[in-house]
């Protein structure tokens, strides 16, 4: 099979054109630009473009089929040329799909927790030594590409509501058709795609409603909007709810607990009550997988967690530095609840960058009110520069400021004054949470942990 990879450095495509290349396929690619770690993943499996750019000449009638990646743009030269000749063209989900066809498809679906949940059904799966695909949107210790594809007779999928494609804007998870599917909850995001609360919501009702017929649907039953989504669509006698699992935190430690048939603690190396609900979620779809609680909650204490999912980066026993991609309100609010629910005896210092379309908007900033109000000293950063690129109306810090409610509220628009900032805190006992999808306009958090511990 020769397959081609438009935009191909996209964080999954780049995985998935790697995955491709093991299962024996000829690959080649372009982008226009190629970072790290994208960029070296191409280039130790061989298949880096010779230069950045498009290229139509290499769309040949040779090809078997061509990745259309989320990156590449209408009017696209290699796209252009591909459609003129005929040639099929797939988004990478609707590739994922080709290939999996004949797998158990199990799909992680909701606004947030998501990477978190399937990268815990990996985890239990690989300790179990029950042979698994998966596409999962974040590095997960233990996996070296964020993309397998074998003859594996069960795949694990993150499923992102995010547009597919240039020629597709239909959410991502609608192509899958899982067995299994989980809801962690709904909480409007991506207001560029969905400029209505109610457009959004809509996509998780198509989403319950392309579950394979006699599948099963997993979902938060703490979550009001989505257990309405659920009554909705008649499937909700035949839909599992989960709840939190039963934890206690004792000295900066979490535990799992089991009540029956005897009483049992297992240590867990994460924490938050969302963390417990994503333990929960996991948990059932592991149970309909054919895997015991008692398994499943031995093989869950060795989990550390996704990249850049509540992770902690630096810890000198009395302070630390957490890092976390939470941008979304309900995310923010989360994990910054989690820290300080953990250390309730250290001051927290909660920095977080607004980075994404929906955050980078005006009308969206109050729906993060109240979102940092667990945080001794809350911290907004945002980048002019960034709303410029992705031509946003501009924003200012009394906007923010406005939008959080939150009369102390410090907000920075220069990454030196915000390191100058951090680098000024006293850190004894204190907790450092740094929140971004970004990188704060290019922090290097390991050297700025370095000089503050």
């Amino acid at each position: 099979m020769k397959i081609h990879f438009i935009a191909i450095g996209g964080a999954v495509m780049n995985n998935l054109a790697v995955s491709m290349v093991k299962k024996g396929f000829q690959v080649s690619g372009s982008d226009d630009e190629i970072f790290d770690p994208a960029l070296s993943n191409l280039r130790k499996h061989g298949i880096l473009p010779a230069e950045p750019g498009w290229f139509p000449e290499k769309i040949t009638l040779g090809l078997d089929a061509v990745i259309l990646g989320m990156h590449a743009k209408p009017g696209n030269p290699e796209l252009d040329r591909a459609l003129k000749l005929g040639l099929k063209v797939y988004s990478f989900p609707e590739y994922l799909y080709e290939q999996s066809r004949d797998k158990i498809r199990v799909v992680i679906a909701g606004s947030h927790g998501k990477t978190t949940i399937t990268s815990m059904i990996m985890h239990v799966l690989r300790h179990q030594h029950i042979d698994f695909d998966y596409l999962v949107g974040a590095k997960t210790e233990g996996f070296d590409i964020m993309v397998r594809l074998t003859d594996a007779p069960v795949i694990v999928i993150e499923g992102d509501e995010y547009l597919t494609s240039a020629l597709d804007p239909r959410p991502k998870f609608l192509h899958y058709k899982p067995h299994i599917a989980l809801i962690s909850g709904i909480a409007w995001d991506h207001i560029n795609v969905f400029p209505t609360f109610s457009g959004y919501v809509e996509q998780f009702s198509l989403f319950i409603k392309s579950i394979e017929k006699n599948g099963h649907l997993v979902y938060c039953q703490n979550d009001p909007v989505l257990r309405q989504v659920v009554e909705e669509s008649g499937r909700q006698d035949s839909s599992l709810p989960y709840a939190a699992v039963e934890s206690v935190t004792e000295n900066g430690k979490s535990w799992l607990i089991r009540q029956k048939p005897k009483f049992e603690k297992y240590p867990l190396k994460i924490f938050g009550n969302h963390n417990m609900l994503n333990i929960s979620g996991a948990r059932e779809v592991c149970r309909l997988l054919g895997i015991k609680e008692d398994d499943f909650n031995s093989a869950i204490t060795t989990f550390k967690g996704a990249s850049n999912r509540l992770e902690r980066i630096a810890d000198n026993g009395e302070s630390a530095v957490f890092r976390d991609f939470a941008h979304a309100p309900s995310k923010l609010k989360a994990t910054v609840e989690s820290v300080k629910a953990q250390y309730p005896d250290r001051k927290l210092i909660a920095v977080m960058e607004l980075h994404t379309y929906s955050s980078l908007s005006r009308e969206f900033l109050s729906h993060y009110r109240n979102s940092m109000d667990q945080a001794d000293i809350p911290v907004v950063f945002f980048s002019p520069h960034a709303i410029a690129l992705k031509k946003l109306p501009s924003i200012s810090p009394e906007d923010v400021i406005k939008g959080f409610d939150h009369p102390d509220l410090k907000v920075f628009t220069d990454t030196a004054k915000l390191e100058e900032f951090i680098r000024s805190c006293k850190i004894d006992k204190t907790n450092l949470l740094m929140m971004s999808s970004g990188n704060f306009g290019g922090i290097d958090l390991q050297k700025l942990c370095s000089e503050i511990f």
